[in-house]
């Protein structure tokens, strides 16, 4: 079983540490501990995939924390540290449940060892009055080999180097002691170490990328892009808890998905067109493939829901029981699917062509205009694509054809209200107040359409259940279940009118 835990640390060169550290706020005694002698090998693809996105890997024996580890950066001092004991591998095989939670990085390429390190570390440990740990400070001198080669167990051996580091890392302490430790530090001449990681300094830095490049500040073609990066990078992340059955993870990942597709689609101007549309049809399918677990998830919800209004002695049963069961085995069955999906080379070359599209946007020459004017114009389209839709779909009568007039209602609404959401940086604080105002006026209009569309898909398959041998005795059930989805749906559509004024304010898509 993997465990896992956020760690805040900085690093530190210089010659040694201050000496009264009893005066940092908060710390009432300084405690040295005992010497210890940390082994470990560090593993990423033959391209430094890992490091290139700042995460490391590595098996480590000595010390108290001895096992496997996968460090995931959060920010600039915060990592989350998921372990694994040490036997849950041997040193030529990465844990499977390691090499799954950084897939969305490797993309098929092997793992071996790079680098194998043995540092001889010094700890002190910052106690407060009660004698609680607030923060530890190391000593580290280190001595590090870089393995060359790809495969297991590496090729030739680099000669070996080594340095000396102090690493302060937070336990119960706060940033403030961070920040006065870092004061201190200072004084007494040790400065802020480069190096992200021992890694990182290990091989010589990490691997050069190619610099985003989208245009000048506060041209369309950046503000886009930057909220384009954004939602890459959440992508990724995203990818390591659907792997896992991380509770809501698939209904994040997918709604990302759809994020970028409803991007690109907002944004077609920008961009140059060849690349945009195929990456466009590419985030569709990877939503599909995610939606038909979701899909189970949200049935199960919504038919749970309801179930008290069927009198107990006429839910034949267990009936609540039954239903949970059904759409649980059916979004496990759907995520297995979905997580091999994922493992195949089409997901692959989708990220791959993400990355190269986040970090270089084909942009066509009104890219350079300014965001603002830009982006009021896109909002003010997405607005009246929105309000065209719903005014037609609430002049149809009730029946089949009015609902998938609501459902493309819903549609629109969602597109418009991700393009103000994922538009907004770089923006000046009054716009981006204003981008604010019309995505919410918007998630509104999107939610309760929403509710609506859910009512529709429950009821069809209300009808498929009263079809099935398997669900016999459970009829009445399940007319008090539909009758109960088509009030949700009337009661959604009465409050269609009033949010649809609400959205159609003109100065909501005037970002000035």
């Amino acid at each position: 079983m993997t465990t896992t835990h956020v760690e805040t640390e900085r690093k530190y060169d210089g010659a040694g540490l201050p000496e009264r550290l009893d005066r940092a706020p908060g710390v009432s005694a300084v405690e040295h501990a005992g010497r210890q002698d940390l082994d470990a090998v560090y593993y990423d693809t033959p391209g430094l995939c890992l490091l290139r996105r700042r995460i490391t890997l590595r098996r480590r024996s000595g010390g108290g924390d001895a096992g496997w580890h996968l460090k995931l950066p959060v920010d600039r001092d915060t990592r989350r540290e998921v372990a694994l004991p040490l036997e849950a591998a041997g040193p030529d095989a990465v844990p499977a449940e390691f090499t799954a939670l950084v897939a969305a990085y490797t993309r098929g390429a092997g793992i071996g060892p790079v680098a194998h390190l043995r540092t001889h570390r010094a700890p002190t440990v910052l106690r407060d009055g009660r004698g609680r740990a607030l923060a530890q400070i190391t000593e580290d001198r280190v001595t590090v080999q870089v393995l060359a080669g790809d495969g297991p167990g590496g090729g030739t051996r680099a000669e070996i180097s080594g340095w000396t580091e102090f690493e302060v890392e937070l336990d119960r302490g706060s940033a403030t002691l961070l920040d006065a430790l870092e004061e201190m530090f200072t004084e007494a001449g040790l400065i802020r170490s480069r190096w992200p990681s021992k890694l990182a300094r290990a091989l010589g830095g990490e691997p050069s990328s190619v610099p985003p490049r989208a245009g000048p500040a506060g041209s369309a073609g950046a503000a886009v892009a930057a909220g384009l990066r954004a939602r890459v990078e959440q992508l990724l992340a995203l990818d390591a808890a659907v792997r896992r059955g991380e509770p809501d993870s698939v209904h994040r990942m997918r709604v990302t998905a759809r994020r970028l597709r409803s991007l690109l689609k907002a944004h077609r101007r920008l961009f140059d067109r060849r690349r945009a549309d195929p990456l466009a049809a590419e985030l569709r399918w990877l939503g599909r493939l995610l939606g038909r677990a979701r899909d189970q998830e949200v049935l199960g919800e919504l038919l749970v829901e309801h179930l008290d209004a069927v009198p107990a002695r006429l839910r034949g049963g267990d009936l609540r029981g039954r239903l949970t069961e059904r759409y649980a085995r059916g979004y496990r069955r759907a995520w297995r699917e979905a997580v091999a999906g994922l493992d195949g080379a089409r997901y692959f070359a989708l990220l791959d062509e993400l990355d190269a599209f986040a970090t270089r946007p084909p942009l066509r020459r009104r890219a350079g205009r300014d965001a603002r004017a830009y982006l009021s114009a896109t909002l003010r389209r997405e607005q009246r694509r929105t309000l065209e839709r719903l005014d037609r779909a609430l002049r149809m009568p009730p029946g089949t054809g009015r609902d998938r007039a609501l459902h493309r209602a819903r549609k629109a609404a969602k597109r418009a209200r991700y393009t103000a959401d994922d538009s907004r940086a770089g923006l000046r604080r009054r716009a981006d107040r204003r981008a604010e105002e019309f995505a919410t006026r918007m998630k509104r209009l999107h939610k309760v359409l929403g509710a609506h569309q859910d009512s529709v898909v429950a009821r069809q398959e209300l009808t498929v259940l009263a079809a099935d041998p398997a669900c016999r005795g459970e009829a009445f059930a399940h007319g008090v279940l539909h009758e109960r989805q088509r009030q949700v749906a009337d009661a959604a559509h009465g409050r269609l009118p009033g949010l649809r004024r609400r959205a159609g304010r003109r100065k909501l898509s005037r970002l000035k």
